[in-house]
């Protein structure tokens, strides 16, 4: 297992490298799907339109599956508050894909 953030970081990988039974391919596939999916949300983000519901939804599922609960916690407060949440979507949605991309070269992955 590598040594990733658990706990106080944006993303906890700890979490998602037990989930995924330290099995460190695993870990980067499902983190580099993460990260394109995440340029995807954050264009959409940028020009959330009538669908910025499902969006905020989809990204809040996604995050607490891999560990990023700040992100998902964002998420999920847009869902019930409304689109003006969304920027903090956005901004969380940058940090948890800078530290993704962190350790994907630490590790050697993606």
């Amino acid at each position: 297992m590598a040594s990733g953030t658990s706990g106080g970081g944006t993303v906890d990988f700890g979490y998602l490298e037990g989930f995924c039974a330290g099995d460190q391919q695993v870990v980067t596939d499902v983190l580099v799907t993460f990260r394109e999916q995440a340029a995807i949300w954050a264009e959409a983000l940028a020009d959330p339109g009538p669908d910025w519901k499902d969006l905020a939804h989809t990204i809040k599922g996604s995050a607490r599956g891999i560990g990023a609960r700040p992100l998902g916690e964002a998420a999920e407060q847009a869902e019930r508050l409304g689109p003006e949440v969304l920027s903090l979507v956005r901004a969380e949605l940058a940090e948890a894909v800078a530290e993704i991309e962190g350790y994907l070269a630490r590790i050697g992955g993606g």
